[in-house]
């Protein structure tokens, strides 16, 4: 090797080891490489946390917020998810022997079974539970599930479904019920959380929020209702969707005003109107379904409806509220023995002021057959008379008279009536004919309605189309008789234009006689 080759060695070998001291040296200081450099300085260039604002405006917000966020989490364990099975039989149908596999399965006589859901709520510590009759109606069987995930077998107690109430029982012991408020404290503008499991499986102990938005609300059309029904709903904006049925309307201080049972919609789902059962009717039902597993109501044995405008008019009443008595179905009425008659407004029960419909079912049908209660009425000219009534067990007779009824009744082939411009109707005797046709009792003869002038005094009382539950017969004015035109426009005689008289109406295809009041019109204008 030569000497140049030689000190190019050595000068390597230098090299490399002052290379590797330095790195030596370099890790005992510890000094930062590259790497960490830049990780430092993206740590650095991190945005900092920016701490809440203090707004003192936002406080009541807050609070309500904290205050929903308590009650939901105080009466959600209460909440139950129910699950309802029928099994719904197939009809009998023969086939002859070997010759099944040509038929279709609904031909084999294999039950079909249906499935609901919906909600209720726990109302005492060893296991009853509140909830609609529409969620478990039919059912054979019926399953609760708590919000723990526990399940239990539950067994119906009762069922009424004239106001949508059921009670069921499952064999549980220290569960969390809920506190029952007073609903006639309910006030329309006050705040409430509806709690269920909307739309099935995937949203169960679902919470909403909204407004008590109406009181004393009658739904007409709902399935299941009997003619006795009692329709007394709370209405609330809070979102209630088909699965919410049976579950508490909850109020602000935690305590359940009502049970969630409706809704009002076109498409099914809820779009700002939901019904809520008033908790006080719910808890008289309920209480008498544990002791006997019905429910007992009185009736006056009467047919009724709210007060109109026309009506408040004809008795001088200076607001448009109580209850007007559209007809007394049977002559062994207790209203009627006691002095009660067709077109009596009811103002009061023993003492206390009667507002619509609702309230005056409620106010009677919860007392017991027998009972003696002090009904004041208003009658024309202002005069007041008050009776005493002993009521009778209600029989699910007609309570509310029926009106704008649909149907395909065919009409009758006949020349279109004298118009009566004052009523603004056009109407023709009853013939033999006419009365084979429409079924119309002896009793009821008077004078077919055949026509109704658009806006007139009788447009939207009387009815005359078939497809609205027409025709009317009008059997008495101011309780004269009428049996022809001239009947007809004698009794209307003394009658001042706009002074408003009572008719007597018998419907042919609800079988029903029922009281109108119609405000003339001037035939000079």
């Amino acid at each position: 090797m030569s000497a140049r080759s030689l000190n190019w060695l050595k000068f390597g070998g230098l090299v490399a080891l002052a290379f590797a001291l330095g790195l030596l040296f370099a890790g005992l200081l510890d000094l930062p490489n590259r790497g960490a450099a830049q990780q430092q300085g993206r740590q650095t260039a991190a945005i900092a946390p920016v701490p809440a604002p203090s707004i003192p405006a936002a406080r009541p917000l807050q609070e309500l917020s904290e205050a929903f966020a308590a009650v939901a989490e105080h009466v959600k364990p209460s909440v139950v998810y129910i699950r309802s099975q029928r099994t719904e039989h197939a009809t009998q149908q023969r086939i002859p022997p070997g010759m099944e596999r040509f038929f279709s399965p609904k031909f084999r006589q294999q039950p079909e079974i249906e499935q609901g859901s919906g909600s209720g709520f726990i109302i005492s510590a060893d296991g009853y539970i509140l909830t609609n009759n529409h969620v478990v109606e039919g059912a054979d069987a019926v399953t609760v599930r708590l919000l723990d995930r526990r399940e239990f077998k539950a067994r119906v107690i009762g069922t009424d479904p004239n106001t949508d109430v059921a009670v069921l029982k499952i064999d549980a012991k220290a569960l969390p019920p809920v506190a029952l408020g007073n609903s006639d404290d309910a006030r329309v503008g006050e705040w409430v959380l509806a709690i269920g499991n909307p739309l099935g499986e995937g949203l169960t102990f679902t919470v909403t929020s909204g407004i008590v938005s109406a009181k004393g609300r009658a739904l007409s059309g709902l399935p299941g209702r009997g003619q006795g029904s009692i329709q007394d709903f709370i209405q609330t904006d809070a979102a209630i969707n088909p699965g919410n049925s049976g579950g508490p309307l909850v109020s602000v201080r935690g305590e359940v005003i009502g049970i969630n049972s409706a809704i009002a919609s076109e498409t099914g789902f809820y779009s700002g109107y939901g019904f809520a059962i008033p908790i006080n009717l719910a808890r008289t039902v309920m209480t008498q379904l544990i002791q006997s597993g019905k429910v007992h109501r009185a009736a006056l044995g009467v047919s009724i409806d709210n007060v109109t405008l026309n009506d408040a008019a004809y008795v001088g009443l200076p607001e448009i509220r109580g209850v007007v008595v559209k007809d007394i179905p049977s002559d062994d009425s207790p209203a009627k023995a006691a002095g009660i008659q067709p077109g009596d407004i009811i103002v009061a029960v023993d003492g206390k002021p009667v507002e619509y419909v609702g309230q005056l079912q409620q106010v009677i049908g919860f007392r017991k057959p027998g009972d003696v209660v002090k009904v004041e009425v208003a009658r024309k000219g202002g005069v007041r008379k008050t009776f005493d009534v002993k009521l009778q067990p209600l029989n699910d007779a007609p309570q509310v008279a029926a009106e704008d009824e649909n149907g395909d009744s065919d009409n009758v082939n006949s020349p279109t009536g004298s118009s009566i411009t004052r009523l603004g109707v056009s109407v023709e005797p009853v013939t033999p004919d006419a009365a084979q046709q429409l079924q119309i009792p002896a009793d009821s003869r008077g004078l077919i309605v055949t026509d109704v002038i658009p806006g007139g005094p009788s447009w939207e009382v009387l009815f005359d189309d078939p497809q609205r539950g027409g025709p009317d017969i009008i059997l008495s004015v101011e309780g004269k008789p009428v049996r022809t035109e001239g009947d007809l426009r004698k009794a209307l005689a003394t009658e001042k234009p706009g002074s408003i008289v009572t008719l007597q109406v018998f419907n042919p295809r609800a079988q029903a006689h029922r009281v109108e009041r119609v405000k003339l019109a001037d035939p000079k204008k």
